[in-house]
């Protein structure tokens, strides 16, 4: 089964394609430009460079959040249409556990943190045993002060992974504590994909941003009442 996994979760713009056997590729672009501007180009190009044609994808899968509120519209919109025009399925994966699997075939647990506003991150635990990622807690929005509390309730050494990572890392410094390598820090759409193949196919339509806090809209709509 080949999966094309999109991230759209973040400042950066990811794509590739995965198959249960291997990586085919991969593309990480750092950009000033909106991803709605880049990223069906990228999914084109990698195609185009892979030889296949979007009709050969089995599955979809894209980063459903925590993240960005315009960037994660932009990924779930581009999968819900190719999977609805193309008749396949597809998954809303977290973006929390997708940078997890980053770290598959380790042994281990990583903790996964985004920024989400001021003292606040986006967070959830994961062990890693080789290729199985379990998850230890739900995605949360919490204080950082309460999530270096809560890495308590774990002793063995944690990966702190994210781009919240290196900030939360250097504040609550802990001899458990270690930071990513620069390279696995952030959202790759080959966790997507990954995670994908882990799951049973979803449709278009199950397809939903999962924000964890309130978009702009609803708060200047709470803010006229």
């Amino acid at each position: 089964m080949l999966v094309l996994g999109i991230d759209t979760s973040g400042k950066n713009a990811s794509v590739a394609v995965c198959s249960q056997e291997q990586l085919l590729a991969q593309y990480f672009l750092k950009t000033d430009k909106t991803h709605s501007q880049v990223i069906l180009p990228l999914c084109r190009k990698m195609l185009d460079d892979l030889g296949i044609f979007i009709k050969d994808i089995d599955r979809f899968a894209v980063s459903a959040g925590p993240g960005s509120y315009t960037g994660l519209r932009i990924g779930i919109s581009a999968v819900k249409a190719m999977a609805f025009t193309l008749g396949k399925e597809c998954n809303g994966i977290s973006t929390l556990e997708a940078l997890a699997y980053n770290f598959a075939g380790t042994d281990g647990y990583v903790c996964s943190v985004m920024k989400a506003r001021l003292d606040i991150v986006y967070c959830a635990v994961f062990k890693i045993n080789g290729d199985t990622v379990s998850r230890c807690t739900d995605d949360q929005m919490i204080s950082k002060s309460e999530l270096a509390d809560k890495l308590e309730e774990f002793p063995e050494h944690i990966i702190i992974t994210g781009d919240g990572a290196e900030n939360f890392v250097s504040e609550f410094k802990n001899e458990r504590f270690s930071l990513s390598s620069l390279h696995l820090r952030y959202q790759l759409a080959s966790g997507i994909c990954m995670s994908a193949l882990n799951k049973d196919g979803q449709t278009p339509d199950e397809i939903n941003a999962f924000y964890m806090q309130i978009t702009k809209a609803e708060k200047d709509l709470l803010g006229k009442k």
